[in-house]
């Protein structure tokens, strides 16, 4: 099974940048479907972006044009390009994976491995 460590996050002024990590280890992501999801305290887990095994990328309508999700499969890496953050980005953001995937859902339902989470502050 694999495991994701999340990396990057921290706090940072409106129109600022932040480059998310998630380092896997157990398994190659390669072969997942990988996503990037943030929550509020008291909201619900929601989806941000997320890309197929074939490289097909998915992004929140809020997020479009702002962020990219890349992955680099020799580093076994995921990441998450954030721009022009605002305030409404403010979240705990989480890295999750699933294997086997036939179709990139990004809903929590449809990813059974996840990390930690790490902190993203606008301000």
């Amino acid at each position: 099974h694999v495991q994701l460590v999340e990396s990057g996050g921290g706090s940072v002024q409106v129109g600022g940048s932040l480059t998310l990590s998630c380092v896997a280890s157990g398994d190659t992501i390669g072969r997942y479907c990988m996503g990037w999801f943030r929550q509020i305290p008291d909201r619900e887990r929601e989806g941000v972006a997320g890309i197929e095994s074939d490289g097909s990328t998915s992004y929140a309508d809020s997020v479009k044009g702002r962020f990219s999700v890349s992955q680099d499969d020799a580093k076994n890496t995921l990441y998450l390009q954030m721009n022009s953050l605002q305030p409404e980005d403010t979240a705990m953001y989480y890295c999750a994976g699933e294997n086997p995937c036939y179709e990139l859902r990004m809903t929590t339902a449809d990813f059974g491995y996840w990390g930690q989470g790490t902190q993203v502050t606008v301000s």
